[in-house]
């Protein structure tokens, strides 16, 4: 029989969890178990220190966010060290670098030669054909400073440079690269090599900003071939359309077509390439990588490796749903009420599902008006009771009668006691605001409480609590914050075990999910259409009857004229001295109203026996032709909300990171979306294999120092380009 070992460290040790601590002493990082030693290394070694925690999270010892915690580093940082731990091992961390390869197009005798013929004045085309030397090899030589040519070979282009260069282009502005696009082009080309320029003024440069925390969400998890195995070789490679479409949702390029006010030089320049595509191939591939592979295998991947790195985080979910409205003609969607424009729209709606600090996990998109409580129980439920980390298992539950596998956080829109207590048979907690609060509570009841909010804010609280009965005989807990005008918000709650600030903290973080929506928008714009196609809807799904409605929409006429008239037969407005003429001309309007109320009493009768015998939801296919609909495609959509909810959460990741150097937190968001959107240098070095981008200045001293502090994290992760061997260094100009 194995015993527990008893969590007994040494005085001077800090814990990491209940079974590990460490300990500096002599210039060295001591890590325990319990009082026993287990590993040591110099405190100035980043390599050992990566080298072992990233061991202890790979064997299970601990998991990342206690590193996070513990030793204050970035949770990008231990995420991509982990996944070095895994690919290579030990060895990984202390692997020198590659040596430098010879040549095998530049040897010394033919970079002799055209440096002659440089000097002779002969053309780039001459000398490419004499010495056999593709175009595109020779000017990367040329503008490396290679070859040393005296027009500009040495020195960074401009930007008006470039664009001289582009709009001289024989295949069309910006395609200089013409050899590997004819050989793409007759299917000698797999795809094009990312090459760098020495580039002045890049516009948007500082989207490449990103690439960390891109790669650390998961933009090119595993391997992409895997779920996109059918994309098809031509010039542009899968990995470079992902970078260019989380790029353009970082910078605010919010559909494909909005590319065409762009340079595609520039933007090029960014991917390594002579330009981006163009609009028309942009979609075609979009749509190749979407129909041809996987995006929603892809996407719960994603959503799965989201939740279990960060476990705490998954356990509080927050769900709520978003309208898209669509005002084509393609079909006829059901209409559904907009909150934010007080309207019955057509359009779909996507269920979002969200943690606290507002990042998405995944979307469900329907056409139908069922509601939430009916997508709770058919599509979200289900797939969360597969995916959230760490439930407690089947003997815990039976152990604890209280504890609950997660808990799932809504508006009103998901109040049901029925819909609670099949949840919590489940041991699924609900929580929502109260829909129906009886009572005001006594002011005595409510005490003050200090709690910690999404983003680390603290707030303080006035709350109270109390056990009720809900009308199905399940019991809650409703708690209750008291506001400064003295508004009593009401909170209902399954979920047993929390602490009454968790649950008020958990409630009211959901703001952070309206939030989301707004941002997103506004600044992702979610809800525009990524194509025009439709598709089949499933038909087994029950709608509402349309006779139906219309029958409701006669029958609440006919009642509001009832009641007017109604209102006009009792209105004894008669003057007292009325003649006797003035009387009948009264008495005879009043029996014309009487007969009127009788007709409309009747009407509205048989209306009402009508509606009766019509049922109010058919299934899909037993509507009249003419009253089907199809939905908006999924397939292209879902594909893209992936990309955009990776490049939000990348920059939510790095906008935790910088506003810790702020002296303003909140305007976080909108440094880090000024750095994407800002221009930069880049300045590749072949020889030792690193790309420099070197941001420009910011509007303050502060956002500077800010962004200093900010290129320093960038730099611990050791970044490679996607695609390519070139490590990447952040910096800035005035450094």
């Amino acid at each position: 029989m194995l015993q527990e070992l008893l969590p007994v460290y040494r005085q001077d040790s800090t814990r990491i969890n209940d079974y590990l601590a460490y300990a500096k002493e002599d210039g060295k990082i001591w890590y325990f178990n319990a009082t026993m030693p287990i590993f040591s290394h110099p405190e100035e070694c980043k390599a050992s220190f990566r080298m072992f925690t990233s061991q202890l999270c790979v064997n299970g010892n601990c998991r990342q966010v206690d590193i996070v915690n513990t030793f204050g580093v970035t949770s990008i940082s231990v995420k991509r060290s982990v996944k070095k731990y895994r690919d290579g091992g030990p060895e990984a961390f202390y692997t020198k670098k590659r040596p430098v390869r010879n040549p095998r197009v530049f040897t010394p005798e033919i970079l002799e030669k055209a440096r002659d013929m440089l000097g002779a004045g002969k053309s780039r085309s001459e000398i490419s054909d004499e010495l056999g030397i593709k175009p595109d090899t020779l000017y990367r030589a040329i503008k490396s400073g290679k070859l040393g040519e005296p027009h500009k070979g040495n020195d960074a282009s401009t930007q008006s440079e470039r664009s001289c260069e582009d709009s001289l282009s024989g295949m069309g502005m910006g395609c200089t690269r013409v050899v590997d696009r004819v050989a793409a082009s007759a299917g000698a080309l797999e795809e094009a090599e990312s090459v760098f320029e020495k580039s002045l003024d890049v516009p948007k440069g500082g989207v490449l900003c990103a690439i960390p925390a891109l790669l650390a969400n998961g933009l090119f998890k595993d391997n992409l071939s895997e779920y996109f195995s059918r994309f098809r070789k031509g010039f542009y490679s899968l990995t470079q359309i992902f970078v260019l479409l989380a790029f353009m949702a970082l910078a605010r390029i919010k559909n494909v077509d909005r590319l065409r006010s762009h340079s595609p030089g520039e933007l090029g320049l960014l991917l390594g390439l002579d330009r981006v595509p163009e609009v028309r191939t942009l979609r075609l591939k979009i749509g190749e990588i979407a129909e041809s592979g996987k995006p929603f295998e892809w996407s719960a991947s994603l959503s799965k490796e989201w939740m279990e790195s960060d476990p705490k985080s998954a356990g509080v979910l927050y769900v709520d749903g978003c309208v898209r409205v669509y005002n084509g003609s393609k079909t006829k969607l059901p209409r559904r009420y907009v909150a934010r424009q007080r309207l019955c729209l057509r359009g779909m709606t996507d269920y979002w599902v969200n943690d606290r600090q507002g990042r998405p996990f995944f979307v469900v998109a329907t056409p139908f008006t069922s509601g939430m409580i009916d997508m709770m129980k058919n599509d979200i439920v289900p797939r969360l009771e597969k995916d959230v980390p760490e439930q407690p298992g089947e003997s815990e539950l039976e152990a604890d009668p209280d504890i609950c596998r997660f808990v799932i956080v809504f508006d009103r829109e998901g109040y049901s006691p029925a819909f609670f207590k099949e949840m919590w048979e489940k041991r699924i907690a609900c929580q929502t605001y109260h829909k129906y609060p009886k009572e005001i509570w006594s002011e005595s009841e409510f005490r003050e409480y200090k709690v910690e909010m999404s983003f680390g804010n603290k707030e303080t609280m006035k709350l109270a609590e109390r056990e009720i009965t809900l009308s199905n005989g399940l019991c809650v807990r409703e708690i209750r914050k008291l506001t400064q005008t003295g508004h009593q918000t009401s909170v209902i709650s399954t979920d047993y075990k929390a602490e009454i600030t968790a649950i008020a903290v958990h409630m009211f973080s959901r703001w952070s999910q309206e939030n989301f929506f707004k941002y997103m928008r506004n600044e992702y714009n979610i809800q525009g259409l990524v194509d025009y196609r439709t598709e089949a809807a499933d038909e087994t799904k029950m709608v509402v009857n349309p006779k139906h409605r219309e029958i409701e929409g006669r029958i609440k006429s006919k009642a509001a004229k009832l009641a007017r008239k109604k209102a006009e037969f009792y209105d004894n407005s008669l003057k007292g001295d009325a003649t006797l003429e003035e009387t009948a001309e009264y008495e005879r309007k009043k029996g014309e109203i009487q007969e009127q109320i009788d007709f409309l009493s009747t009407d509205v009768e048989k209306l009402k026996a009508e509606r009766k015998k019509t049922p109010k939801h058919l299934q899909l296919c037993e509507l009249p032709t003419d009253e089907r609909f199809e939905q908006l495609s999924t397939i292209r959509k879902q594909f893209m909300d992936t990309i955009k909810m990776i490049s939000y959460r990348a920059e939510t990741a790095d906008y935790l990171m910088l506003r810790e150097y702020m002296s303003k937190p909140n305007e976080g968001r909108k440094l880090i979306k000024n750095i994407y959107s800002s221009p930069a240098d880049l300045i590749p070095n072949e020889k030792e294999k690193t790309l420099t981008v070197r941001l420009h200045n910011f509007s303050s001293h502060l956002n500077n120092q800010a962004v200093l502090k900010y290129c320093e994290h960038l730099n611990e992760t050791e970044t490679v380009y996607p695609g390519t061997e070139m490590r990447m260094i952040f910096e800035l100009v005035s450094n």
